[in-house]
C-alpha cells in the first residue's frame, strides 16, 4: 500500500495511527516492549500507511543513523511519518526540525508547556516568529495541540499573533474537558486553524462507591466524542486533515488483557473511521 493510496474515510481524510495507539506496548510496563520498528510493522499489517511518532522519548536520543533506519523501515512498508513532541524552546523546535527532515515528516505537533514553565502568549509569539522561517523553508508545519494546561483562547491568541499558514492547531477536544472547556466550544473555536486531528473517545464513569467520577478513554464511537460534529466543523475550512488515532486506555488487570484491549481499540478505531 503506497503512501498516497492508504485508507481514507468518506470525507477524504487520511487515517493514521499514533504511537499513543501502542502506548502500553511501546512502554517498559510490558515484559517485551514493542520497538518503533515493530509499531510500524503492526501499522502496515492493519492496512494503515500513516504513523505519527508522538512523545516517544527514545527518539530524541537516536543518532541520525538510527533515525535513518526508522525512515528506511517506514519506506519499506509504504508508511508516511509525522512527528510529535512537547515544548517550544527554540533549540528544542530546531532539534525536532532536524529529526523531521530525516524522517520526511511535513508536520510537527507540539504543546506549549515544558516542566516548570508555560510561556505567556507574547513569549510564544516571539519564539514562533523566530523559528518559523526555518520550518517554512523546510516545508514543515507546526500544529499546537489543545489540552487542559493552557487555555484554548491563549493558544489561539498565539496562532493569530503569528499569522502564518505554517502554524496551526492539532485538535484534541478530549484534553480540554479537564479545564472545563466543552468539546463543542473548543471545536468551534479552533476550526479555522486545524492542521491535524487526534481522534480519541472519552467518557466519565462512576468511581467505586458512587463518590466521584473517573474521566478516561473509551472505544471510538462508544464515548462522548461527537465525531460527526467535529469533522463537519473542520471540513469547510480545510479538507483532508489527517486523522490520527490515539487511546486513553487504562492499565487492565494484566499485561495480556491490556495488550488485547489496546489492539481491539485500535482495530475498532480504524473500522469506525473507515465507515465515515
Amino acid at each position: 500500500m503506497s503512501a498516497t493510496t492508504g485508507p481514507r474515510n468518506g470525507r477524504g481524510s487520511r487515517i493514521g495511527l499514533s504511537s499513543y495507539a501502542f502506548f502500553w506496548q511501546l512502554s517498559d510496563r510490558v515484559s517485551e516492549p514493542l520497538s518503533i520498528h515493530g509499531a510500524l510493522e503492526r501499522t502496515a499489517a492493519l492496512g494503515v500507511d500513516l504513523f505519527q511518532i508522538c512523545d516517544y522519548a527514545p527518539l530524541e536520543a537516536m543518532t541520525d543513523t538510527e533515525l535513518e533506519a526508522v525512515k528506511a523501515t517506514a519506506d519499506r512498508l509504504g508508511i508516511s511519518l509525522e512527528l510529535g513532541t512537547k515544548g517550544i524552546r527554540p533549540e528544542h523546535l530546531r532539534k525536532f526540525l532536524h529529526i523531521a527532515g530525516i524522517l520526511g515528516s511535513p508536520l510537527l505537533r507540539t504543546m506549549f508547556n515544558v516542566p516548570g514553565h508555560t510561556p505567556a502568549a507574547e513569549e510564544a509569539v516571539a519564539i514562533f516568529k523566530e523559528v518559523l522561517p526555518e520550518f517554512e523553508a523546510a516545508g514543515v508545519k507546526i500544529a499546537v495541540e489543545t489540552y487542559e494546561q493552557v487555555p484554548t483562547s491563549r493558544i489561539l491568541d498565539v496562532i493569530r499573533g503569528v499569522d502564518s499558514p505554517h502554524l496551526g492547531i492539532c485538535s484534541d477536544p478530549a484534553n480540554t474537558v479537564a479545564a472545563l472547556e466543552m468539546p463543542r466550544e473548543v471545536i468551534d473555536a479552533v476550526a479555522p486553524y486545524v492542521l491535524n486531528m487526534h481522534v480519541k473517545d472519552f467518557a466519565f464513569s462512576r468511581k467505586d462507591g458512587w463518590v466521584g467520577f473517573t474521566y478516561s478513554g473509551a472505544p471510538l464511537g462508544e464515548g462522548l466524542l461527537d465525531y460527526d460534529y467535529m469533522v463537519s466543523r473542520f471540513q469547510p475550512h480545510q479538507r483532508n486533515i489527517n486523522q490520527i488515532v490515539e487511546h486513553w486506555l487504562p492499565w487492565q488487570d494484566s499485561e495480556a488483557e491490556t495488550i488485547r484491549l489496546e489492539n481491539q481499540w485500535t482495530q475498532q478505531s480504524i473500522e469506525f473511521l473507515r465507515s465515515k
